[in-house]
């Protein structure tokens, strides 16, 4: 089923845990102003349905839902999230194949060090740590079909969020 306009630009935002992808989307959010819905993993993970995050799970059509509603209300999209491309990778590429509009995909990818460093200085450091995120990380878990255009770690975030802002047509 085909979904919102050929005006509409839908975002994918992935990468691993502590790569940047929430304050890349909250900065093009800020950027871009009203029109811009974020559909944030996280949120609709953890805080709407309070679940873990398995194959399978309630909240994989939750962002599918999500995004396809605000796309054909008019929005702008940008679905954030490490969205494993094993358990995610079915919905996205369907969600991506019926956009009527232009649908860019990056992967913000950060090495294993780098993301622990980050992890450090963020607000839920204590809540987990290095075994945790060493059990989530995957170097470089792309969706199939090289859909993705590769960020890496020496990309400054107002640098990538111009980047994406300029390749989507969003600036």
């Amino acid at each position: 089923m085909r979904v919102g306009t050929e005006e509409t630009r839908l975002v994918v935002l992935r990468g691993n845990s502590a790569s940047g992808k929430s304050s890349v989307a909250a900065a093009l959010r800020r950027r871009h102003g009203r029109g811009l819905a974020l559909v944030g993993q996280d949120n609709l993970r953890r805080e709407v349905l309070r679940e873990r995050d398995q194959p399978g799970a309630a909240n994989i059509g939750l962002i599918d839902t999500v995004a396809r509603y605000a796309l054909d209300a008019g929005y702008h999209v940008v679905v954030e999230g490490i969205l494993y491309a094993d358990r995610y990778g079915e919905m996205l590429t369907r969600l991506c194949a019926d956009h009527r509009g232009p649908t860019h995909c990056y992967y913000l990818h950060v090495p294993f060090e780098e993301t622990l460093a980050r992890h450090a200085t963020k607000p839920q450091a204590a809540e987990y740590g290095e075994a945790e995120m060493r059990a989530w990380y995957r170097e470089l878990d792309l969706l199939p079909g090289a859909v993705e255009t590769v960020i890496g770690a020496h990309s400054a975030l107002p640098d990538t969020v111009d980047r994406i802002l300029r390749d989507t047509g969003l600036a």
